[in-house]
């Protein structure tokens, strides 16, 4: 939300939010801009019938003061997604879906527009290196390109993001089921993704993970007026910890690796080539992506140890993450750690989906924290189940956030990687601090 408040200024547009609580970096860039509110806390009285539209934050309550004010005035009430189609209706529309993979395809794109100088408008997850914004709107720009999220859109809108945006070309880079606290079946997330392709502009174009048997099946199935694209897994070879890209024109060295980036990379030159770029061009400039924040993200190495973190947390995200990484340095230790965050992960229903997700680890770390259960107030949650959801005879559980990080300081590290995967924090643990203190 912040982001987009940013994007609306630059535009020159007039912007006023308010919050409960605004935490860092947020509250820095919003102040830089004069964009944040000299009180914290609801208003209602400051919604009045001359603002032009109110847009709606998925964490506001339905019970929002400001909310029934506005619609006491029948105002017009954008949802996060509503407004990112009304900026961009007119613009050609690249949306990125599916269960992982969204932000750095989306990155990839991102990067090779902007080393080709294509303006273009977006919406994107993740800091990227080189955008000080991660929402753009603009009257110029010929492209809009969004990062389409399957997750809900309100508080008083329950559609999926990814519904509101009416690609002209879209992406699906796979299905994977997540959301269980929206989505209780496989089957009505699956249907989500039905519904995506539904929205796609007539005459559009849907690009799909073809390596995806669920996503290959939906798409074979789906009988609409779009062209359908598939794609496969970039070919390459990983020489001495580096990815080489095999092109017609010869090997490419890449600074990202994992075979799901592989695909996310296939899957962003089919949509550069929608805006005239050629595959020569894209291979030049994807050369120096270096990823998007906390999707494989090198914190530190040396010449026998590095730390990477990724905002992995479902299943099949940890499977890839983890089978990445082992096969990317295939003669170092790898030791694998996954924070149960989010409702699904820390769901006692939802946990046996983990099974063998980080068997590729030499060493596994399942980390919880019992007070987060409690806080999003779930039933308890015991290590014995863990372990045997996730199974193999690599997996240690921690509850505590300092026992933990007193593990990885007394091993050693030589000839190791450490992998740190949460969409938290570890309960604030301080990943670059750590890796200055391991032991080699």
């Amino acid at each position: 939300m912040h982001n987009m408040a940013i994007a609306l200024h630059q535009k020159g547009i007039t912007v006023t939010g308010s919050d409960d609580e605004i935490f860092e970096p947020s509250q820095s860039r919003l102040a830089v801009l004069g964009l944040l509110p000299t009180e914290i806390g609801w208003f209602p009285e400051k919604i009045h019938n001359q603002l032009d539209a109110v847009i709606l934050g998925m964490h506001a309550r339905i019970d929002n003061p400001e909310l029934a004010r506005a619609k006491e005035l029948n105002l017009r009430i954008y949802s996060y997604p509503e407004y990112i189609y009304e900026q961009t209706r007119s613009k050609v529309r690249i949306v990125i879906g599916g269960s992982h993979g969204k932000t750095s395809t989306t990155a990839m794109i991102l990067h090779v527009f902007s080393a080709m100088n294509i303006e273009t408008d977006y919406m994107v997850g993740a800091q990227l290196e080189g955008f000080d914004c991660m929402v753009r709107f603009s009257e110029s720009a010929k492209f809009a390109v969004i990062e389409g999220d399957e997750y809900l859109s309100s508080p008083i809108d329950r559609r999926p993001k990814f519904h509101l945006y009416h690609p002209d070309v879209a992406i699906l880079t796979g299905i994977a089921w997540d959301h269980i606290n929206v989505f209780p079946t496989f089957e009505n997330y699956v249907e989500q993704f039905s519904i995506f392709i539904d929205q796609i502009s007539p005459e559009g174009h849907l690009i799909y993970c073809e390596n995806d048997e669920i996503l290959r099946k939906l798409c074979s199935e789906h009988s609409t007026n779009i062209e359908k694209l598939s794609y496969i897994t970039h070919p390459y070879e990983i020489q001495n910890g580096i990815t080489w890209l095999i092109t017609a024109d010869g090997k490419i060295p890449l600074q990202i690796f994992g075979e799901h980036n592989l695909q996310n990379l296939n899957a962003a030159l089919l949509a550069c080539k929608f805006a005239g770029i050629e595959e020569n061009a894209f291979y030049s400039a994807i050369q120096s992506f270096k990823g998007a924040s906390k999707r494989l993200e090198l914190v530190w190495k040396n010449e026998v140890c590095a730390v990477y973190k990724d905002f992995a947390h479902s299943p099949s995200k940890l499977k890839a993450t983890t089978g990445a990484l082992a096969r990317q340095f295939e003669n170092r230790k790898l030791v694998a750690c996954i924070e149960l965050h989010t409702f699904s992960s820390l769901n006692a229903d939802f946990l046996s989906e983990y099974s063998e997700s980080m068997s590729e680890a030499d060493e596994a770390i399942v980390y919880f924290n019992p007070h987060t259960i409690e806080h999003k107030k779930l039933p308890p949650v015991h290590k014995e189940q863990v372990e045997e959801a996730f199974g193999g005879n690599n997996i240690h559980v921690f509850t505590s956030s300092e026992q933990l990080k007193e593990y990885l300081l007394h091993q050693r590290w030589t000839n190791s990687n450490l992998l740190m995967m949460s969409s938290g924090t570890f309960d604030g643990m301080d990943i670059n601090d750590l890796t200055l203190k391991l032991k080699m």
